[in-house]
């Protein structure tokens, strides 16, 4: 059994000095069945270590309800067959540009502003979810023969909050729970995100994608003594539905690594593989100088523009870094795997059957909230990632007058009499055209994702103020979710009542197959829909994410152990409009080419 310590200048192994040169893959992002060859990639590039976060979220979606916790120990387990050590992240709080930053819905839900503090409610529920994670991780940890090496406390708290109290309590339970290998914090290299977030008796970390001289010199004035690593060396950057993407440039890039690593540093590639937002996970931010402006959504892909692409490819950043590492490497870097093979021949799935969201909503729905005076959000309906249809009547008679929709998250389409007035977000929150009573009112309102990062970190989604006719509030809203989780249960589709094909512009649930040949050796698969304008993609049950006109991102990454030889089924939730009445499957694109600009991280 091996040992690693943290030493006044080195981290140690048995003794001996070691630079961690390691790469984060989250194993939430990737199908498990592609764990194996993505570790390979990092070990090629010359990495001899993986990073990965936790998140919460993912794994507790109600109070006590854990989901496939140890899905975290196989990913050890893979890492360790890899030949890598483990750096683990379990929060409780993780940014990573995830749905609410990892936090279950039902804990800002009910915590609020407490999360995140010294707050005892929140502590419990935070003793929990460690009690039931993290023998994941001590079974696992170096001492007893896994490749677990450091364990981080919270996640950027500097960023957030000062309660040094909390930091405390969290390291206190991570001991509690059996780890003993190093704690460590990150936080950006600014003194007052390092005063609030570092933890004395823990290692201090700093994240950064440039200047590493700069940033190293203000993390030794509140650490003299210890290890130096850049945590997240952001050698990429993450993309917003509407914005152009962002792309590093390799050469940049590389010189900011080897300036890390010049340091004498050890340094984690954030990401070394980004992978895919599957299912609704992505995040959102806020725009601004501290992000608390304009809503900003989080696409589909997570590639970051990193070495190993969304689809599991070498990339030019790739090739760079390889021969950066090798530099550091103790001996010759292993060869890189066969790199996967995308789908042989483009296919069309002609999507023939159809039923209107109302009828997906009474087959696969939650059963309709009592009538309130005021619209329940989606933390008070226990919803995390979905939409839900609000129902109001405008009495009358009465002149028309404009609608409007108070604390709106993020967008609603809205019916009035069964006809289409409009699409609202939080920005334009008013129908365009003035609305006479009486009426009957839908309003389907769908989260974009929730704020992973920032002060707006935890904000209801759903309609969090009212529904108002002129300046008048409209009471005994009624309102039903349809969970995206529903469409997880075997045979989900069972109860739906399909009709014909539906017709271009409408809504609803499409379905649809397509055929594969050699299936068993297809790596990956692209979609598309063209025309289509805004929701969520399916493959043989497997949910692809969120498809949205606006992109810049146009083709959804399917994985290749999704697809089945012969027959598989395609399932297309459209929200705002259908288009061609088929999806497009291909062998897949790179999801950043033809881009103006580089990062600036």
């Amino acid at each position: 059994m091996a040992d690693f310590t943290v030493g006044d200048d080195h981290f140690r192994i048995d003794g001996k000095p070691v630079r961690l040169l390691s790469g984060a893959l989250h194993y939430f992002r990737v199908h498990e069945a592609q764990w194996d060859h993505r570790l390979s990639m990092l070990r090629a590039m010359g990495l001899n270590c993986v990073e990965t976060y936790v998140p919460w979220n993912l794994h507790e979606p109600q109070p006590g309800r854990f989901r496939d916790v140890a899905a975290l120990g196989r990913f050890l387990d893979a890492a360790q067959r890899a030949g890598l050590w483990a750096i683990v992240r379990p929060g409780p709080y993780i940014c990573a540009e995830w749905e609410n930053g990892g936090l279950p819905v039902w804990v800002t839900g009910r915590f609020g502003r407490r999360v995140r503090s010294r707050d005892e409610e929140y502590l419990g529920a935070v003793e929990r979810w460690f009690g039931a994670l993290l023998p994941q991780v001590v079974q696992r940890q170096i001492g007893r023969g896994g490749p677990v090496i450091m364990v981080q406390a919270e996640n950027e708290y500097g960023s957030y909050g000062s309660d040094q109290v909390y930091l405390r309590r969290v390291a206190g339970m991570l001991r509690e729970r059996g780890v003993t290998v190093p704690l460590f914090t990150s936080d950006g290299p600014e003194d007052h995100m390092l005063t609030g977030g570092s933890v004395p008796g823990l290692l201090a970390t700093a994240n950064f994608g440039s200047g590493a001289r700069e940033a190293f010199e203000v993390l030794r004035r509140h650490q003299p003594k210890g290890p130096l690593m850049c945590m997240e060396f952001w050698c990429g950057w993450f993309e917003h539905w509407g914005a152009e993407p962002i792309v590093r440039k390799p050469e940049q890039a590389t010189e900011a690594l080897r300036e890390i690593l010049e340091c004498g540093a050890s340094v984690n590639i954030y990401m070394a593989h980004g992978g895919t937002n599957f299912a609704g996970w992505a995040g959102a931010n806020r725009s601004g100088p501290i992000q608390d402006q304009d809503f900003l959504p989080t696409v589909t892909s997570y590639d970051y523009d990193a070495p190993i692409d969304e689809y599991g490819r070498p990339t030019e950043k790739f090739r760079l870094f390889r021969e950066v590492l090798a530099e550091y490497a103790d001996g010759p870097l292993p060869e890189l795997p066969p790199e996967p093979v995308g789908l042989a021949a483009p296919v069309r799935a002609e999507l023939t059957d159809w039923a209107p969201l109302g009828a997906v909503l009474d087959a696969l729905g939650d059963e309709e909230a009592a009538p309130s005076g005021v619209p329940p959000t989606f933390e008070e309906l226990g919803v995390d990632r979905g939409l839900v249809r609000y129902q109001v009547s405008v009495p009358g008679p009465r002149k028309p007058y404009a609608l409007d929709v108070t604390g709106l998250r993020d967008r609603a389409v809205v019916y009035v009499n069964g006809v289409r007035e409009g699409v609202l977000t939080e920005e334009n929150s008013a129908l365009d055209e003035p609305v006479a009573g009486p009426a009957e009112v839908e309003l389907w309102v769908e989260s974009l994702g929730r704020v992973n990062y920032g002060p707006r970190l935890g904000e209801p989604k759903g309609i969090s103020g009212g529904v108002r006719h002129e300046r008048q509030y409209l009471h005994g809203v009624r309102a039903r979710a349809l969970r995206l989780e529903a469409f997880e249960k075997p045979d989900a589709l069972a109860g739906v009542a399909f009709t014909g094909a539906g017709g271009a512009g409408s809504t609803g649930l499409f379905r649809g197959t397509f055929e594969v040949s050699g299936a068993a050796g297809t790596g990956h698969a692209g979609l598309e829909l063209p025309d289509w304008t805004r929701g969520f993609v399916w493959v043989n049950g497997f949910c692809l994410g969120r498809y949205w006109s606006l992109g810049a991102q146009r083709t959804l990454y399917v994985p290749g152990p999704v697809l089945r030889e012969g027959v598989n089924e395609v399932w297309v939730l459209e929200l705002e409009g259908a288009g061609a009445p088929y999806a497009e499957l291909g062998p897949g694109v790179p999801v950043r080419t033809d881009t103006p600009g580089d990062a600036q991280v």
